[in-house]
């Protein structure tokens, strides 16, 4: 309820505040029409002469309260359809928003669907209770309390028995009510769940269909939806529980009240008129009260889906900038790892007072087997991760101290498989630099060898590229995005592998664009091609954490070591696994 406080207090307060007093007032008008229908009914059983002159003062109330009634209730309605698709957005933004700051390790171990739902559902479910509190809650306790008291007025006997079933009636099916939650949040996690499963299966259609899982993929769902139903199932009867009470209990109220009504009217302490209020209130208390405890379920469904998506999205951040981050420019890109002491969630140690500097402008390779610290390395200097001791400073500036935007601004990278957004070409390519023009993404495209293929395509760069991408090949998508980065044209460059998805003549060409993207700047390139960064100024050979060699490929091969021993077991230019007999990491180390 906190989450739902803060919303309703913030943006839109006066707005539900106005909400508030029009539903009020509404509620008034309604409840004071059996009232006013008693007070004309006294005027027309009654046997005075006068009755025909007496009765234009309740009639004409009667009208009011209905031209209120009806006003009110459609200023309300005004407001909730203008707040209510504002508030829904404004939410799912914040979280939307607040999910993006979340660390690369978080976004990498979640249902990508899953958390796409929990948006939804949790935008939805704080609509659907605030809604519920203004607009049925509250309008609610204003007609019960209202009916109780012209209850009293009329008689004793007919305002205790009212209050007393409607304090029991209140009591009891919030009790009931409350035991639901946990059932409802339950169920709306499987339905993420089921939601992520969905999501994660289209997602890899290719893979589902190449493998021929399809059915596998069938059975897995099925399980899923079978959990799902069984969890639903339960919370389904729980609240077929309390919508049996309620039904008993309204029977009870019924009966009762009119025969507590019929004998205070034989015995003369009630007249006609209130006779006829009494019963009315009746039912319009059983009416609104038995709407109010089939809302208490509905209120709970939803404060479970929002509690869950608070739970799911609304976690600490596990990185974030210090409260004095600065926005240094970063001029040389000078890169230094001092001490750094490193280790994985699950406690896998990787470096251990790992110390490196890189010279502003030098062109650094990186080789090892996988497994030996490269990954982590880039991980590391992008600042995805933190160190657990040590320090990586970028021009004597601690990255820690940098806001993770000015720091990501100034490093372009180009993975080894890059993904693109279901947009076109030119919106993928602009991504490096937003303010570019038609005619500065296109150059881009010609310098990494990317303007043919998208002018042969329909739509050229208008033309979509599918979710991730997926209507491009390999190595068309990692053209895409070694023009986003010349784009970007950021101080320090990080390549993994930028070319591995291209033919042998196509990477000689966008060699030779990467050549001239890296001039002046501070160049770190992952590679499992070692023909790839062999024109290198320096290559940095990994094992086991540990930077276990450190020069230019002449003087590495000269040394006749690990580097010497990798490109003589390299097969076409490609690293062999430990298994093929490739490396002994151990003798690197000796």
């Amino acid at each position: 309820m906190g989450f739902i406080a803060h919303v309703a207090r913030g943006r839109f307060g006066t707005w539900l505040a106005l909400l508030a007093l029009s539903e009020a007032m509404h509620a008034t008008c309604g409840v004071l029409l059996p009232y006013a229908l008693g007070r004309i009914v006294a005027v027309v059983t009654a046997p005075s002469a006068t009755a025909h002159g007496g009765i234009r003062a309740p009639i004409a109330l009667f009208g009011v309260l209905c031209v209120g009634e009806l006003v009110l209730g459609r200023v309300g309605s005004a407001i909730q359809l203008r707040v209510a698709p504002r508030q829904r957005q404004y939410i799912a933004r914040a979280m939307f928003q607040y999910l993006h700051r979340h660390s690369h390790r978080f976004l990498t171990e979640s249902f990508a669907g899953a958390l796409a739902h929990r948006i939804n559902e949790t935008s939805h479910g704080v609509n659907q209770v605030v809604w519920a509190i203004l607009t049925e809650f509250w309008p609610m306790t204003i007609v019960i309390g209202v009916a109780n008291a012209l209850l009293f007025a009329a008689h004793r006997s007919l305002g205790a028995f009212a209050g007393a079933w409607t304090v029991g009636f209140l009591a009891f099916s919030f009790t009931l009510a409350r035991r639901t939650q946990p059932l409802a949040r339950a169920a709306s996690n499987m339905r993420s769940r089921t939601a992520g499963i969905v999501v994660d299966s289209v997602a890899n259609h290719a893979s589902v269909r190449l493998f021929a899982r399809l059915e596998f993929e069938r059975r897995n769902l099925d399980d899923a939806y079978n959990s799902e139903l069984e969890t639903v199932l339960v919370a389904n009867r729980a609240m077929e529980r309390v919508r049996t009470f309620q039904f008993v209990a309204s029977a009870i109220l019924k009966l009762g009240m009119v025969a507590t009504c019929v004998q205070l009217w034989r015995s003369g302490a009630l007249s006609a008129g209130q006779f006829v209020m009494a019963v009315s209130l009746a039912l319009m208390i059983i009416g609104e009260v038995r709407n109010l405890s089939r809302r208490f379920l509905e209120l709970f469904e939803y404060l479970g889906n929002v509690d869950g998506g608070v739970q799911s999205i609304f976690r600490p951040h596990d990185l974030i900038d210090r409260v004095d981050a600065r926005e240094p420019p970063i001029e040389q890109g000078a890169i230094a790892f001092d001490r750094v002491e490193f280790a994985y969630p699950k406690g896998v140690s990787v470096f251990r007072n790992l110390s490196i500097s890189i010279a502003p402008g030098q062109r650094v390779g990186l080789v090892g087997l996988s497994g030996s610290g490269k990954s982590t390395f880039i991980h590391l200097l992008l600042r995805l991760y933190d160190p657990q001791g040590g320090c990586i400073c970028i021009d004597g500036h601690d990255i820690r101290d940098l806001t993770q935007d000015s720091l990501h601004r100034q490093i372009g990278i180009i993975p080894q498989d890059p993904t693109l957004f279901h947009r076109s070409l030119r919106e993928n390519i602009r991504y490096g630099k937003m303010c570019a023009t038609d005619d500065e993404v296109e150059s881009a495209a010609c310098r990494a060898h990317a303007h043919e293929f998208i002018a042969a395509m329909p739509g050229g760069y208008d033309a979509l590229v599918g979710e991730r991408g997926v209507k491009l090949s390999g190595g068309q998508r990692q053209r895409i995005a070694i023009a986003r980065v010349m784009l970007k044209n950021a101080p320090i460059l990080v390549l993994d592998e930028a070319t591995s998805s291209m033919d042998s003549i196509t990477e000689r060409a966008i060699q030779e664009a990467l050549d001239e993207a890296m001039i002046g700047k501070t160049v770190v390139v992952v590679a499992h091609r070692l023909s790839t960064i062999a024109h290198m100024d320096r290559i940095l050979v990994f094992s086991n954490g540990d930077i276990v060699e450190d020069g230019s490929h002449k003087v590495l091969l000269a040394r006749r070591g690990a580097y010497y021993d990798l490109w003589g077991r390299q097969t076409d230019g490609l690293l062999l696994s430990r298994r093929e007999g490739a490396i002994d990491p151990a003798k690197w180390s000796a």
